[in-house]
């Protein structure tokens, strides 16, 4: 193998994020190969993601949100060739959208790894229905794919320096309480939090929150009723999704709804407990033995994760 093309549909960063084991995984396996990636939307590795130090190229074909439009089926030879990406030795597509596998099958390549429709588009056929792509690809390339996961000794080392500069104590737990996507409520009621944060606080525990700089007004409410708190990315020069993994080996523990900042926690490898309502679990959780999850779904039957309790929270802390 020289080349291989790594197709992600996601839009948010955590789904990019939620990439980085495997990618480590198959560049481990296929060592002397050469990585490409190809994203629908605009979080690419050498972009907001370049401080994980993750060795890809990303590939720009010029075509916005590449597999959501039908066009793009027309262009996409056209635009590799111009590109002069040329052909690839393997094509892994890790979204299962008929109409983006069937315009991503367009690049020229040897070998294409897809999921979609019931593994029809795949170039060597396994006897899986595992939405595991770690145990497909095994099964694909037929031999044993070893996960690696993220070092945090990667990370830049004035990203770990600032973590520590604004982190220096110890009894940490950290905070994320706000959701990226818009359309599905996963957060849990901030006043939920504020009463966690506050009973965390009361057992000698200081609360970190983890907020874009630019929501003052969450800020400024957490502030006023939570004493304690600390809002560590509001002191630093420094924004970015590295930092916040970073400032998370600072933490004895942390507890986040579904979102990218989850993610971004996890690389960390710290103790986490998860929160969810109208998402899946199973998907998009985290998968590593020192994180619980709570999901109003499992345990209250409702997508609503408000149905959560702080003494649901409590009992696992």
């Amino acid at each position: 193998m020289d080349k291989i093309l790594i197709y992600n549909s996601g839009g948010g960063l955590g789904d990019s994020i939620q990439l980085i084991p495997l990618i480590l995984s198959l560049k481990k396996y296929f060592n002397r190969a050469k990585f490409y990636y190809l994203g629908a939307h605009e979080n690419h590795f050498d972009g907001k993601l370049k401080e994980f130090n993750i060795d890809i190229e990303t590939v720009d074909l010029g075509l916005k949100y590449f597999g959501f439009r039908w066009w793009h089926l027309l262009m996409v030879k056209k635009k590799v060739s111009k590109n002069t990406h040329g052909k690839f030795d393997m094509i892994i597509d890790l979204q299962s959208k008929l109409r983006n596998s069937l315009i991503l099958k367009q690049i020229p390549h040897n070998q294409f790894y897809s999921k979609t429709f019931y593994n029809f588009f795949m170039s060597k056929k396994i006897n899986s229905n595992s939405k595991d792509h770690f145990e497909n690809l095994s099964l694909f390339i037929e031999d044993d794919l070893i996960k690696i996961d993220f070092e945090v000794k990667k990370l830049p080392k004035y990203l770990l320096t600032e973590a520590k500069k604004l982190l220096p104590n110890s009894n940490y737990i950290g905070f994320s309480v706000t959701q990226g996507n818009k359309y599905r409520k996963k957060s849990w009621s901030i006043y939920k939090f504020i009463s966690l944060a506050n009973k965390v606080s009361s057992i000698k525990k200081i609360p970190v929150f983890f907020i874009n700089k630019k929501e003052i007004d969450l800020i400024e409410k957490i502030k006023s009723q939570v004493p304690s708190a600390v809002f560590p990315e509001q002191d630093s020069e420094f924004s970015c999704p590295a930092l916040v993994t970073a400032l998370s080996t600072r933490l004895e523990m942390a507890i986040s709804i579904d979102n990218g900042v989850m993610h971004m926690i996890n690389l960390s490898n710290i103790p986490m407990i998860v929160l969810f309502g109208p998402t899946n679990s199973d998907k998009f959780a985290p998968k590593r033995k020192n994180i619980k999850i709570i999901d109003s779904k499992k345990i209250y039957n409702s997508n609503d994760i408000d149905k959560i309790t702080v003494d649901d929270v409590l009992k696992i802390i």
